[in-house]
């Protein structure tokens, strides 16, 4: 097996433990907001004791210290309206407005770097938002939850974006520990914020029985592991190519969520047309890159 298909197969696997998560978020009793503030501080304590352990160095620079906390602000506020989105709408609703993330990552990537915008990543991203339009005309009941996710992908698209950066400088684990942290600060921070927008008297935020086995599961194995591995692929395989990939996101967790749930997570044949559109872009991609590569190696050749 080759560098790159493993890197592919390791995405997957991250693929398929990240569409988990917003089962887990439905399964835990606890507030959004207390969710990610639980998750992120677990993390952040399992990866201490895991970079203490391992004898890695924690030094970074404030520079490239400050950096890295910024994009874990980012992340928690993505996983804040994450959770959310699942609240108010259903899992399968949530999962499938994190799928526009190749279409805010096909504008954000070249904003952020020097190549120019690809047509065809483009295209990609248009079809997602086609697949959008369908499932809003017929799920319009869902729209809070479906417009949380978006912008939920927008901000997931900016920090893959980022740590496209920060990967090929620091240690995989490093800049997930100091990630941890900026996202655990940014649920502090965020707390009044949820607390006036969803007009909640009282903060949930004590975990009952079984919300402790949930979210030990999801700060270690979807977010230490899972979230680890996604950027050290990053090392070879682009922003845009890990936020399409991540569009199987859907299709993973409506199936794990129709079998935990049953009835609750069917949705209308609209729906499913229009994430069967958003997903087509995954599978298109591959064939349209290789074919584009293809195109510009005989170009250079002519020339």
């Amino acid at each position: 097996m080759t560098n790159e298909v493993k890197n592919y197969v390791q995405l997957h696997f991250i693929v398929l433990i990240w569409g988990l998560t917003a089962i887990l978020g439905l399964l835990i009793n606890i507030s959004a907001v207390a969710v990610v503030f639980y998750r992120t501080l677990f993390a952040t304590v399992i990866l201490l004791f895991l970079l203490y352990f391992w004898k890695l160095s924690f030094k970074i620079g404030v520079k490239e210290f400050l950096k890295i906390i910024g994009v874990g602000l980012i992340i928690g506020l993505h996983w804040i309206l994450f959770f959310a989105a699942a609240r108010v709408s259903t899992a399968s609703v949530c999962l499938v407005g994190i799928a526009t993330c190749s279409f805010w990552t096909s504008l954000i990537e070249p904003m952020m770097s020097s190549r120019k915008v690809k047509i065809y990543e483009l295209a990609l991203g248009i079809m997602v938002v086609i697949g959008l339009y369908i499932i809003f005309s017929v799920e319009f009941q869902y729209i809070e939850g479906l417009i949380m996710a978006i912008l939920a992908a927008m901000l997931a698209s900016v920090f893959t974006v980022l740590n496209g950066k920060l990967t090929h400088r620091h240690n995989h684990y490093v800049i997930t520990f100091y990630e941890m942290m900026g996202a655990f600060i940014g649920s502090v921070l965020l707390i009044p914020l949820y607390l006036f927008y969803f007009d909640t008297e009282v903060l949930n935020f004590i975990p009952v029985e079984w919300d402790w086995l949930y979210l030990i599961i999801l700060a270690g194995i979807c977010t230490v592991l899972a979230f680890s591995m996604s950027v050290k692929v990053q090392k070879v395989l682009s922003a845009f190519v890990v936020n399409l990939t991540v569009n199987l996101e859907p299709i993973y967790g409506i199936i794990l969520a129709f079998l935990i749930f049953g009835e609750e997570e069917k949705m209308s044949l609209g729906f499913y047309i229009g994430t069967a559109i958003i997903l087509l872009s995954v599978l298109c991609y591959p064939m349209v890159n290789r074919i584009m590569k293809r195109r510009a190696l005989q170009s250079d050749l002519i020339r």
